[in-house]
């Protein structure tokens, strides 16, 4: 239960600040000024800050599509999955809803929206950023001496893909991120949520599988849910086969001679 709520304040904490950084300083997507950059470096810098704090408790995802890559190379169960997807939607709307309250409308509240009308661009692009993202926290978070500074990473990551992604999408690489605000804005926001909730969750897919591709662990174990265990069993259960028919052909041969 710890575990859920961390995840529910992490991403309330997410879409109240960062979102809130872009509603209040009325970032533009078409104009790379103050606003837009501190818009991006508050993304990541919400990052960090829950990183070092409820990390020790839920791994601080604040992200359904950081939860499914983590699902995917059996880091965690399905319930657990489940459960922190719920939190984050959760945490997500009731951030957008507090946002809301404190600025008085619900017509700017950090929402994506298509670039330039483009279903299919938008899509490729937040695959892209979404894939970047989650495939550097896979990595630092794989090694022990990589626990320090994983929280700084991850967050100048996520102020990376923001500083090129804004100007396309807003960026959402994030499902509950997209879905709180979309949800109290409604109208071509909440049409269009659907292209950042699925588009998220396809790059971290991919994300996952190139992780285990460039790994050891994806050398020795199938792609998903495989643990080393059973791998190195197989193995041996091979290696006994194979000198079962040594033994089998010894006997023929000496039958027939």
């Amino acid at each position: 239960m710890k575990k859920v709520f961390a995840e529910f304040i992490g991403t309330f904490t997410l879409v109240l600040f960062a979102c809130g950084t872009a509603s209040v300083l009325y970032c533009a997507t078409n104009s790379p000024d103050g606003a837009y950059f501190m818009t991006a470096l508050s993304f990541g810098l919400v990052i960090v800050a829950m990183a070092y704090s409820i990390g020790q408790i839920s791994g601080c995802h604040i992200n359904p599509a950081v939860s499914l890559a983590v699902l995917l190379n059996g880091k965690m169960t399905v319930l657990d999955f489940i459960s922190y997807v719920v939190a984050q939607f959760a945490g997500a709307i009731t951030g957008a809803a507090v946002l809301s309250l404190l600025i008085g409308n619900r017509e700017n509240l950090g929402q994506n929206g298509l670039y330039q009308g483009s279903i299919g661009t938008s899509f490729a692009v937040e695959v892209v950023l979404t894939f970047i993202f989650v495939m550097v926290i896979l990595f630092v978070t794989s090694k022990k001496e990589y626990e320090k500074p994983a929280g700084l990473i991850i967050g100048m990551t996520l102020t990376l893909v923001h500083i090129f992604g804004i100007h396309f999408t807003g960026t959402s690489v994030n499902p509950a991120r997209s879905f709180g605000p979309a949800m109290l804005v409604g109208g071509e926001a909440l049409k269009n949520v659907w292209v950042f909730i699925l588009a998220p969750l396809v790059g971290a897919v991919l994300a996952a599988i190139v992780f285990k591709l460039l790994t050891n662990e994806g050398k020795q174990d199938k792609l998903f849910f495989l643990k080393k265990e059973e791998t190195e069993e197989a193995s041996d259960n091979s290696t006994v086969d194979e000198t079962n028919e040594e033994v089998v052909e010894e006997i023929i041969d000496e039958a027939i001679g």
